[in-house]
């Protein structure tokens, strides 16, 4: 179920799926205001014959005009779609495209311009002028006037929303946005709403009280992007296995290479391997689904980008990391799942790589601190972020990994600052942290 759940995710986030649902909707649409004009005759005095087609040669008049319109509408939406994403391409970088086309406003637009093409066609070819028959369905063409005025007026918001969205604070803060909802969902329980012990399993000794074992190895070479643990742990107990994965979301596989090892009182069918490989899904892109440092390494990016000796925009590089600390902030308050899964009766069935706070914090600031040498108000910025983290952070081991980046950074300072007041604030920074 919840590959299904992942594929259907996946399916939304394409850039095609909401102007197709919204062709089919056109035409069911086109069918319904069909049937109604059919059945239902309208008045020919007071304000109807003002609102209402009244001859045939009209109704095609208006629907092949609203039809053309739209259609060049539509061409004109996707080039301006098109630029966007060259924009955000060569400013933010290429992984970030996928942002934009995630943005349900850009499909909407689309979709919308095309449906009303289909709809105005549809609607068109019931346009009936016999010696025995006349149809105008009156109502249908009612509701495309209105579609096409809706759709000038979606235009120009269109416009306006495409000048903003490419805007660096507006793509750090969607970013920002879409991080920490990514992350409260992989990460709900906090240290202060969790406070039962987690069991110790020693694994070397359920590893050795086996007598087979047998690699799993990749089907394909691409980004690991999803693992079913529930499936996983369900076969694991259906065939009596403990399962040992040594990758995680975000990982790069290359094909066979080695996902990690099966471990079995008895003999182990290649079936039963087969069935365990197709619990772990393999892609050609990461995604942010079970991926925690996905949208942290975006923000990185467009920090590094930044930084780079071609753009030298500090300013851009500082709201990144100001973004970065809120996150960070997050994470040193939540409890990061175990690595261990078990069954029903709390049978260690699963052993997977997981998420850390000192990982999660590498992935946050070790590209900036490399990218902000010689820039002394990123690396301020840097330490006044580690500063406000360290507040946030009550455990011994995360207190340590702020220690450590904090010495990176100063280091960093010491041999890259020319000027000594840049060189003593870092340090002022710098004894704050160690000071514990």
């Amino acid at each position: 179920m919840k590959k299904i759940l992942f594929y259907w995710g996946e399916l939304k986030s394409t850039f095609w799926f909401l102007p197709v649902v919204f062709i089919l909707l056109a035409i069911v649409f086109a069918l319904l205001f069909a049937y109604f004009d059919s059945q239902v005759q309208f008045p020919d005095k007071g304000i109807w014959p003002y609102i209402l087609v009244g001859s045939a040669s009209s109704a095609r008049t208006i629907l092949a005009t609203i039809s053309a319109a739209m259609i060049g509408v539509a061409g004109t939406v996707f080039s301006i779609t098109l630029v966007a994403l060259t924009l955000a391409s060569s400013q933010f970088g290429p992984r970030l495209i996928r942002n934009f086309m995630y943005d349900r406003f850009n499909q909407v637009v689309l979709g919308t311009y095309i449906a009303t093409f289909i709809y105005c066609l549809m609607v068109l070819n019931t346009i009936k002028e016999t010696d025995h028959l006349i149809y105008i369905p009156s109502l249908s063409i009612l509701f495309a006037i209105i579609a096409a005025v809706a759709n000038i007026i979606l235009l120009v918001i269109f416009i306006h929303h495409i000048s903003v969205s490419i805007q660096a604070d507006k793509v750090i803060s969607d970013i920002s946005e879409s991080m920490s909802k990514n992350i409260s969902s992989l990460f709900p329980d906090t240290l202060d709403d969790v406070k039962s012990k987690r069991p110790h399993y020693d694994e070397k000794a359920l590893k050795n009280a086996c007598t087979t074992k047998q690699t799993i190895l990749a089907a394909k070479s691409g980004y690991l992007q999803y693992i079913d643990n529930d499936a996983l742990v369900a076969l694991a107990l259906d065939y009596d296995f403990l399962i040992h994965l040594n990758c995680r979301a975000g990982d790069y596989l290359v094909k066979e290479s080695e996902l990690g090892t099966v471990y079995a009182g008895k003999n182990i069918e290649d079936e039963q391997i087969k069935k365990i490989s197709h619990q772990l899904i393999i892609g050609q892109t990461r995604t942010r689904q079970q991926d925690a440092e996905h949208a942290i390494h975006q923000m990185v990016e467009i920090a590094a980008r930044a930084l780079s000796p071609g753009v030298n925009d500090p300013y851009t590089a500082i709201a990144c990391i100001d973004n970065l600390t809120s996150t960070m902030c997050y994470l040193s308050r939540v409890k990061f799942p175990s690595k261990h899964r078990t069954d029903k009766d709390k049978r260690l069935r699963l052993i997977v790589e997981t998420f850390s706070f000192n990982g999660m914090l590498n992935a946050a600031f070790n590209q900036i601190r490399q990218y902000a040498k010689g820039s002394p108000s990123v690396v301020i910025r840097l330490m006044d972020a580690l500063i406000t983290i360290d507040q946030f952070t009550h455990k011994p081991d995360y207190k340590i990994s702020l220690k450590k980046h904090a010495e990176m950074i100063m280091n960093m300072a010491k041999e890259s600052f020319t000027e000594p007041n840049d060189i003593k604030d870092v340090k002022e920074r710098y004894a704050l942290i160690v000071k514990d």
